[in-house]
């Protein structure tokens, strides 16, 4: 019994929406831990230096659309 072409390809394709699905899931954590830090985050006791950074990952979560960052919030409270 031979495998088509065709077959293998569907095998793989669904194989890697696997891997980005799980991908997905976990900058969905990612980003969500980095939602919850930014939000508790004393910007004023902060270094210059750690300041910057800080502004910086707080504009990225910013910059997530509200469906992805409600996404990411839940993704850390779920486990």
């Amino acid at each position: 019994m031979s495998v088509s072409p065709q077959n293998t390809g569907t095998f793989m394709l669904g194989k890697e929406i696997e891997i980005l699905m799980a991908d997905r899931e976990k900058l969905l954590r990612v980003a969500g831990a980095a939602a919850q830090f930014v939000a508790v985050l004393e910007s004023e006791k902060l270094s210059e230096s750690v300041a910057t950074e800080a502004e910086i990952l707080a504009e990225s979560v910013n910059s997530l659309s509200e469906d992805t960052l409600r996404d990411a919030l839940a993704s850390i409270v779920r486990k």
